[in-house]
């Protein structure tokens, strides 16, 4: 397993890397397209719609990610489309994380399906506007989901249940505890601490998403990060959700060692709107 893992990571690292860095953003693009549209094609095999429709969901996904892109939305997206990004994931969020699994199943088939799309297409609209705004916004925003979900592991297994004996979210994902999600927190504080200190003595010319939000002082950046970190959490819970409504483990084994797709971003998904909704309103 852990031998798959690696290779898994280094075939990715080796096409997203050069993409990445890319001086033209199509193959980034591109790149992302392919990725979002496979996990479109998981969402529907989640749901259960069937082989077809799944194929079918993975083809409107990337059909919708090119024709934001010809609209010219990369570039400049309507900062109302943040709005609804960021209002359908903390309620939907919410709702799904305190109904359970039983509440979302009873939502009809065609209707989950068509969220998890929209949903699907604003993520890799944000991620491609990230990446055109520069690498050190991009990857500024990215590591913030990352430190949030390693430092919550460490914290969770060497505390979990020490301070809050109420589980996170039990009947979702017993593992989870409170003392993860403030572990993960903190590190998401000291990311941005330590991110933004060295943007300022580095003189970097594309500011990251933390040196863009401590701009506007520490009472702006603090809850803006809490709020942040807790969509994370909402990401990833979401995901676990629909899995054990499917009662699947993994989305998919695209990623050999890895799981599927949704299973590598699922942090991802509300994070990136949300921080392209932060840029343009506050």
């Amino acid at each position: 397993m852990l031998k798959q893992r690696v290779i898994t990571a280094l075939v990715l690292l080796a096409l997203l890397l050069p993409a990445l860095f890319a001086a033209n953003p199509l193959p980034f693009m591109l790149f992302t397209v392919v990725l979002i549209a496979a996990a479109a094609w998981e969402w529907g095999r989640l749901n259960g719609v069937g082989a077809v429709q799944a194929w079918l969901g993975a083809l409107v996904c990337a059909a919708a990610c090119a024709i934001a892109a010809q609209a010219g939305w990369v570039q400049s997206t309507p900062p109302q489309l943040w709005l609804v990004a960021g209002a359908m994931w903390v309620l939907l969020g919410a709702w799904m994380i305190q109904r359970g699994v039983s509440g979302w199943l009873l939502w009809p088939r065609i209707v989950r399906w068509w969220v998890g799309l929209f949903l699907l297409v604003l993520a890799w609209l944000a991620l491609a506007q990230a990446h055109q705004r520069g690498v050190n916004f991009l990857l500024s925003v990215l590591v913030l989901v990352w430190a949030a979900d390693v430092f919550a592991y460490f914290f969770g297994r060497a505390l979990g249940g020490r301070w809050v004996a109420v589980k996170l979210a039990a009947a979702i994902s017993p593992g989870k505890s409170w003392e993860g999600v403030f572990g993960g927190m903190l590190g998401v504080f000291l990311v941005a601490w330590g991110w933004s200190a060295y943007d300022q003595s580095a003189g970097v010319l594309v500011p990251s998403f933390y040196t863009l939000l401590l701009a506007k002082g520490w009472w702006v950046a603090i809850p803006a990060l809490l709020f942040m970190s807790a969509m994370s959490v909402v990401g990833d819970l979401v995901e676990s959700l629909v899995k054990r409504s499917a009662g699947m483990k993994d989305s998919s084994g695209l990623l050999p060692g890895h799981g599927g797709v949704l299973d590598r971003v699922d942090a991802l998904l509300p994070t990136l709107p949300l921080a392209m909704m932060l840029v343009a309103w506050i």
